[in-house]
């Protein structure tokens, strides 16, 4: 194999490692070329197994978990022994990732090296299972720590029903709980997130889901909220929350400030979010309602459920209500309120929310909240299914990320793309020929390859 394209750009003197992270990111590809010895010292972007740990938490920081591999490629070819840092670092980015078959493969290189993984590594590789929604993968670890005699901790356990619950496989989540209850363990809070989410995803979906989910909030209040965090001083170091290896919906918010997640409320939190999925408005309204006699608030994360809840439902003056009497509150607002009134608005792409979700992206932008490029492509992928109607709204969307330099993702583009082309614009229409030529550049990189050439 050769050398990564990377160094190309790193030519001249050898770039320092912390800034040498970012430059790797942006540059790294598979090698295709040999160099001399000394020419490599000169333009290599990391020479130790710092110096690539340092690189895989940059690209991990910019969620390119897709270049984790090519950077244990390229400590391959150097000749750089991983150490367990490294292969923590390496399975923890591709947990965030979701991406099942990396995982697997750097646990069996560790394994090839005479590193038996711990357990914070194989309570992340059971965590990526979950993300995938693969239980019987997460099974199977489980029977590998007993067989290489790596004894679970309790994170394990719970990490093993939040995966099962993942893939609502309610069987499997009931048995772990009656496992663990008869060592003695009792039920967190994590516990419960987990037995309610089991609900919500398992199919066919119960009648009286809604009523189990109501009934385990009710549940889940003999566990005490002052409780002592269980999460090791590894994943602390590390930098995973119990809510992220726990796959919680709150995961990527914990750490957010002004109140943006309360976490003693992790279990209104899930279901909450489980009603919106559900497009449960009586539950919802019912659940809020034992919230307020528990003398609690909603924080933002709530407030975002509800208004989902409403407007996924169709009910956009509710929705619209909630948006408004926090933007009246004094409280300040983020950019996520607006991306959810936004998404939620287009629901059925009707006229009207079709109106509102492009009057209150112009409201966000006049108060400088910006779209990241995930919530562009979102709500752009959501834009472009609209079939009737001027397409101002994705064409908005558009326009936003294009003043900011921010590339869609390859779906959001095609459909895009696709929806203008059902318009039967002329195909010298500027917008249409800048649309198709980032089309096509995605394409070749990402889709089923190049397009038949334009007329």
């Amino acid at each position: 194999m050769m050398k990564l394209k990377l160094l190309r750009s790193l030519a001249g003197p050898r770039t320092p490692p912390l800034a040498a992270a970012a430059a790797a990111a942006a540059a790294l590809g598979r090698r295709h070329y040999a160099a001399p010895a000394a020419e490599l010292e000169k333009r290599n972007y990391a020479k130790n197994s710092a110096e690539y740990n340092t690189v895989l938490g940059s690209l991990t920081a910019q969620r390119r978990y897709g270049l984790l591999r090519d950077v244990y490629d390229d400590m391959m070819l150097d000749g750089v022994q991983p150490t367990r840092d490294v292969f923590h670092s390496l399975i923890v980015g591709t947990m965030r990732g979701a991406r099942l078959q990396d995982a697997f493969f750097f646990r069996d290189e560790m394994k090839t090296m005479g590193l038996v993984p711990d357990v914070p590594l194989y309570n992340f590789l059971i965590s990526t299972c979950g993300k995938c929604r693969n239980s019987d993968q997460a099974i199977r670890i489980l029977e590998e720590m007993k067989k290489y005699e790596v004894k679970p901790n309790g994170q394990t356990y719970v990490c093993l029903l939040n995966t099962c619950a993942a893939a609502g496989r309610l069987d499997r989540v009931y048995a772990i709980v009656r496992d663990m209850t008869a060592a003695g363990a009792g039920l967190n809070k994590f516990c419960y997130a987990g037995l309610i989410t089991a609900h919500k995803n398992k199919t066919p979906l119960a009648e009286d889901t809604a009523a189990k989910i109501i009934e385990l909030v009710e549940q889940s209040k003999g566990w005490s909220s002052v409780e002592a965090s269980n999460n090791v001083a590894e994943n602390v170091m590390i930098g995973v929350s119990e809510e992220e290896l726990y796959s919680l919906p709150t995961a990527e918010y914990v750490h957010r400030r002004g109140g943006f997640v309360i976490r003693q409320l992790t279990v209104y939190h899930v279901a909450f979010h489980a009603f919106a999925d559900l497009r449960n408005v009586e539950a919802m309204e019912t659940l809020l309602e034992m919230m307020r006699k528990d003398g609690k608030t909603p924080d933002i994360f709530t407030s975002l459920q509800i208004m989902r809840c409403y407007l996924h439902s169709g009910d956009i003056d509710r929705g619209l209500k909630v948006f408004e009497d926090y933007i009246n509150s004094g409280k300040f607002p983020n950019v996520e309120l607006y991306v959810t009134l936004v998404e939620g608005a287009m629901t059925g792409h009707t006229p009207r929310g079709m109106q509102l979700a492009e009057e209150t992206l112009v409201q966000m932008n006049s108060r400088n909240f910006f779209l990241s490029p995930k919530m562009g492509s979102d709500l752009l992928l959501v834009a472009a299914g609209e079939k009737e109607g001027g397409y101002t709204t994705a064409n908005f969307l558009w326009d936003m990320m294009q003043t900011r330099k921010i590339t869609p993702s390859f779906p959001a583009v095609e459909a895009y793309y696709k929806g203008l082309k059902d318009r039967e614009i002329p195909e010298d229409d500027p917008r249409l020929f800048a649309v198709s030529k980032v089309y096509d550049d995605l394409r070749l990189r990402f889709g089923s390859g190049p397009r038949p050439a334009r007329p």
